[in-house]
């Protein structure tokens, strides 16, 4: 017996609330989906000329990772209940019904895809939105690792908090609750994010202008008389 046939024992008998984890990762996934097109939407019409590819991308990835997060844990129930239902516990047995039956290996392979989909088309989506100045560039940053997070799951539960807090974040500034609202999404025009030498050297212009008329610039001295003669008439030197 494999020592890793009480593992798949323990996902068998659990098997409703590990779907029910499942299916709310797919809306998550579905509300991550709505605000990335959302965001494609606004930014080409900032920018026209922004690489259309991305909307697909994100439908097509955002809606197949939602159903595939779904189908990889009902695959998983079906095959631990057929491992505890059957006699083999052997070494083999668990591999085949961990990775090597055949709804296994499909759904793992549209998982790869589905989640490079997502991921490329979310980093996308990132850099044309801060480019165009709907989303500071922290949040561009963030959104980046968020797409990384989707096709890399490394790390664990624990950066999982990670897209949770970029959603909490969007949604802070769809809701106009952002202590500095982006330009772009009040002008309905691109507003570009100013890069740090253009901040410096708007900050040291502001200086310069502040400092004009500061210092009071002295007055010409007052021209003297000229110096009267001996006999009282002026202009005649002694």
């Amino acid at each position: 017996m494999s020592p890793r046939a009480a593992e798949l024992k323990f996902i068998s008998a659990h098997s409703f609330p590990l779907i029910t984890g499942s299916v709310l990762a797919a809306i998550a996934i579905i509300a991550l989906t709505l605000v990335l097109l959302l965001l494609v939407d606004a930014t080409l019409f900032r920018r026209p000329q922004t690489w259309r590819f991305a909307r697909p991308l994100v439908l097509v990835g955002g809606i197949s990772v939602a159903v595939v997060s779904i189908a990889h844990q009902v695959v998983s129930s079906i095959e631990t209940h057929n491992f505890v239902a059957s006699a083999d516990h052997s070494s083999h047995a668990v591999e085949q019904a961990l990775t090597g039956a055949t709804p296994d290996v499909i759904v793992a392979y549209l998982d790869l895809v589905a989640g490079l989909a997502l991921a490329v088309g979310m980093i996308t989506v990132m850099v044309n939105a801060q480019r165009v100045g709907l989303l500071p560039r922290w949040m561009s940053m963030l959104g980046i690792v968020t797409g990384l997070l989707l096709f890399f799951p490394f790390g664990g539960a624990q950066l999982q908090i990670v897209p949770a807090f970029w959603l909490v974040m969007i949604g802070v500034l769809f809701a106009g609750r952002w202590p500095t609202e982006p330009p772009a999404w009040v002008t309905g025009e691109s507003r570009p994010w100013p890069t740090a030498a253009e901040r410096r050297a708007k900050a040291s212009g502001g200086e310069a202008n502040n400092g004009v008329g500061s210092t009071p610039v002295p007055a010409p001295p007052a021209r003297l008389p000229p110096l009267a003669s001996a006999g009282g008439k002026p202009g005649t030197s002694t």
